[in-house]
């Protein structure tokens, strides 16, 4: 029989990966606060240069593994219109915007892709 493990809510995972953020000094905001306990999260990475890409969390059927997927890159106009769409679809989404000229966003650390 296999374990049950239970999913963090996604408030919990949103603060958690927001304090994982600020250790590293790298400035980051909730810009649409979704639901509480199922919510889907959105990562946008603004380069402070007109430049922006957003993320999405994927899940593998195959492995059952989840992983950070480039969702949209380009102009930050255009990644925050994307965004927009995404929320016209799913209000219940959180998005983050993070703000690194080194373009870190910190996804491919442990922790942070379950």
């Amino acid at each position: 029989m296999r374990p049950v493990m239970s999913r963090l809510t996604a408030e919990f995972w949103v603060h958690a990966y927001l304090a994982r953020l600020r250790l590293y000094d790298i400035p980051a905001f909730v810009t649409s606060h979704g639901d509480d306990t199922s919510g889907a999260v959105l990562v946008k990475l603004n380069t402070l240069d007109g430049r922006a890409c957003a993320y999405h969390r994927t899940f593998d059927l195959m492995t059952g593994s989840r992983k950070w997927d480039l969702l949209v890159d380009g102009d930050e106009v255009d990644v925050d219109a994307s965004i927009a769409k995404q929320l016209g679809f799913d209000p219940d989404l959180w998005v983050v915007e993070v703000e690194d000229r080194q373009g870190r966003h910190l996804l491919d650390e442990p922790g942070l892709g379950e």
